[in-house]
């Protein structure tokens, strides 16, 4: 199904089409087309190649250095990145962390940080997740206790599953200030540098032998107050902010539309019975699903942009698309398992035919995370339950 998009929004997008055909890196486009592990240098040569265009933070404000784009031409250009095959900006800071400290932190802040994210001078990760606080967050138990002698938070605990620590400059990190009061309200919101004494990051290697998430140690680390984003014990209000855009963005759609494309081409040459099977009834019928589920995801998803425009609560329509979005990816990744059979057991290694089969199985393996990081995919139903049925 095609979406109408205005005449000067089609221009926005073959603008947008043309300079990264022109620009994006051959050996990078071939990397994340089949699906490979990015290097650290992959994500940040292609952001500061946007960034030398003015399109390093497209979901910015201009005020603050970004393109000023409409929610649609944000959309437009989140999905020619992905049909094009482009790494994904770093997200933690420009469309996570850099938002909050647009809207909640101070102008010290702000001149300090937004720079430095747009131009992918810092490499940003998340501190939310504890052992003992994943879907519950509230219950998280890193402590920071004001040093007001010296102007410092004073941080012990640990984080886990933080996505990409290893590389990161700085880490966003929800701590307990207050623990005397009901478990969200006693939560701040601290920027901390990884290079400070006493963190320690700790890979965890996942089923498919990866190690892109670790366990951050943070043991007397002593944080500038000056880092604390906002008011003190007013970080779960910010978290939810932060949350928000989280899951939006969680909905993945250009992704998904990009495996779709790449699915129906393996099911084209793969055969069962002596035909392809993009022929086969049942497995067609399978596909066909899948792709009537996106098409309403991304009609979900302009809705929400047609709310943000005129600037509405989103209510839960963030959460459905984490959902859905999540659910989407997981149901390609099975039916590309399906389609290649055995051979999706080839590891990026092997040299064996057919050579689209290879690396599917760490690709299956992997995206089972997705429906439940960025909140559990069982809390967002809580959430829609709540604020649509009112249950």
């Amino acid at each position: 199904m095609d979406l109408n998009f205005t005449p000067a929004e089609e221009l926005f997008r073959a603008e947008v089409r043309a300079f990264i055909d022109d620009k994006l890196p051959a050996a990078i486009q071939a990397k994340v087309a089949a699906g490979r592990p990015l290097a650290k240098e992959d994500y940040i040569t292609w952001h500061r190649i946007l960034h030398a265009h003015g399109w390093g933070a497209p979901n910015w404000p201009r005020q603050f250095g970004g393109t000023g784009w409409t929610s649609i031409e944000q959309f437009i250009f989140d999905e020619e990145c992905s049909r094009a095959a482009a790494p994904p900006l770093l997200a933690f800071g420009v469309k996570m962390v850099a938002p909050v400290i647009m809207k909640f932190g101070s102008p010290a802040q702000q001149d300090r940080f937004l720079p430095r994210i747009a131009a992918a001078q810092d490499w940003w990760c998340q501190g939310y997740s504890e052992p003992g606080a994943g879907s519950d967050l509230a219950s998280l138990k890193t402590r920071a206790v004001l040093d007001e002698t010296r102007g410092e938070y004073v941080v012990n605990g640990q984080k886990t599953w933080t996505t990409l620590g290893q590389y990161a400059d700085w880490i966003f990190c929800l701590v307990r200030t207050d623990a005397s009061v009901k478990a969200q309200r006693g939560i701040s919101f601290l920027l901390i540098d990884m290079k400070t004494p006493g963190i320690t990051v700790r890979p965890i290697t996942l089923l498919d032998g990866g190690k892109e998430v670790n366990e951050v140690w943070f043991e007397d680390v002593r944080v500038p107050a000056a880092n604390l984003v906002g008011q003190e014990n007013e970080g779960w209000t910010y978290a939810k902010f932060l949350l928000g855009h989280e899951r939006t963005n969680l909905g993945s759609i250009g992704v998904s539309k990009r495996t779709l494309g790449r699915l129906k081409q393996i099911a084209a040459t793969e055969l069962r019975n002596g035909r392809a099977l993009l022929n086969d009834p049942i497995f067609s019928h399978q596909l066909a699903r899948v792709e009537i589920e996106l098409m309403a995801l991304e009609m979900t998803n302009l809705r929400l942009l047609s709310v943000d425009e005129g600037g509405k609560a989103p209510g839960a329509m963030p959460s459905i698309l984490k959902i859905k979005g999540t659910e989407i990816l997981q149901r390609l990744s099975e039916l590309m398992l399906q389609a290649v059979g055995p051979y999706g057991l080839l590891s990026e290694r092997d040299q064996g035919e057919p050579g689209h089969a290879s690396g599917l199985a760490a690709q299956y393996c992997n995206l089972r995370k997705l429906s439940i990081f960025g909140g559990s995919n069982e809390i967002q139903k809580n959430i829609v339950a709540q604020m649509v049925l009112g249950l």
